[in-house]
Formats: structure tokens, sequence, C-alpha cells
């Protein structure tokens, strides 16, 4: 199956293209070859949002950043336990 679809073949392919979605494929709906839209599954949805909102967090992205520079300290999880 293609990845493309116009809006009138979406349309007509839309159950295919929800279980697509479902099964983690992204569909892209077109409108004169440009995209307009995309169907993509719930949890796809939700894992954007959450790292959208990760990355819109300013106190994150300090602590990303030191974490990629290697300046952070870990330690192991049994550490946790006292």
């Amino acid at each position: 199956m293609k990845s493309r679809y116009s809006i009138k073949e979406a349309q007509t392919q839309l159950p295919a293209l929800v279980r697509r979605a479902e099964a983690g494929v992204l569909t892209t709906i077109t409108r004169h070859e440009k995209p307009v839209a995309y169907v993509l599954s719930a949890e796809r949805m939700e894992a954007l949002l959450e790292t959208m909102e990760l990355l819109a967090d300013p106190a994150f992205l300090q602590e990303w950043r030191k974490a990629q520079a290697g300046e952070l300290k870990y330690e192991p999880l049994s550490a946790l336990n006292g």
C-alpha cells in the first residue's frame, strides 16, 4: 500500500488507513500533490505531544544538554534503596 493519498482516495480508503495507523504506518493526505494532513495512531500522537511538552520545558532542556555533554553523574538504581 502506498503512503500518500489524495483527499478523494483517502475518503474511500479511510478504514484501511486507520488500521494502518494503528499498525504504526504514517499516511500523508494531499490536496493538489501537497500534504495537508496525516493519519497516525493515537499512541504515536501522544508520544509526539509528550516530546513537544518536554522540549518546551527550559529546565528539561538544560538537564538534557548536560546529559548529552556527559556532565551528569549517574548512580545505579540500587543506590535508591538507601
